[in-house]
């Protein structure tokens, strides 16, 4: 697992161009993580936004919109292993459009202090696996629109990454809908966050039942989201 490719030699994904080492998706010009550092803004956003290691119990449950190069995951699974807590990390992750297994781990390699986690995973990506299950890890990634397969889903998060491209150019993963769908999904005092604080993304957490926060956002970005859902 040490012959992770470079942006150089391997052909990209159709649609996929870069940036450096940042993966742009041509489909929704948009990058798929900051340009900056992308493992510090999946921290900020997505972690501490999240209140996260703080949370984390055994068979914590962290859902995601947005699957993208797999970033958030390996991330995630960095920090629950560091926090030693005992038990399953749970991560299910929809994904309209998955990156070939070569430029998802290309992307991946540009995070050294990932690197041990992601050669961990590269096996699997690269004969397509959508189902991880480790001692610490039980990972499950559902391809499809979001808008159908999140309401059929049966599970329930404790935390939510809402990843998914701008609003402005992906509308599909920001509509009242799936916001709704989100919450449905979403154990009692469990939250989400995200890197966007679009007023009409706020608006649909809010009317979904989320209380909302703008909060400081990442780098650049001048505000980012969280929400908490009551507990009832």
């Amino acid at each position: 697992m040490s012959d992770q490719s470079s942006p150089e030699t391997h052909q990209p994904a159709k649609g996929l161009e870069w940036n450096g080492q940042v993966p742009v998706s041509q489909r929704f010009d948009d990058p798929y993580y900051s340009l900056e550092n992308g493992h510090a803004e999946t921290q900020h956003v997505f972690l501490s936004g999240n209140d996260l290691p703080n949370r984390f119990k055994p068979d914590f449950h962290i859902a995601e919109l947005g699957f993208g190069t797999g970033l958030n995951l390996l991330a995630a699974l960095s920090a629950w292993r560091a926090s030693h807590q005992s038990g399953v990390l749970h991560f299910t992750s929809f994904e309209a459009f998955p990156l070939p297994p070569e430029d998802m781990i290309t992307a991946q390699s540009a995070f050294e202090e990932l690197s041990g986690i992601g050669q961990e995973l590269a096996g699997f990506w690269r004969v397509g696996a959508r189902e991880i299950s480790l001692p610490d890890l039980r990972f499950t990634l559902v391809v499809g629109d979001a808008r159908d397969t999140l309401p059929a889903w049966t599970g329930q998060a404790d935390a939510w990454f809402l990843d998914g491209f701008s609003p402005a150019k992906n509308p599909e993963l920001w509509g009242d809908d799936l916001m709704k769908a989100v919450y449905d999904h979403t154990a009692p005092t469990g939250t989400a966050a995200t890197y966007t604080a679009a007023g009409h993304v706020r608006r649909a957490l809010t009317d979904a039942g989320f209380d909302v926060e703008r909060i400081k956002g990442f780098g650049r970005k001048r505000h980012m989201t969280t929400a908490r859902k009551a507990d009832t």
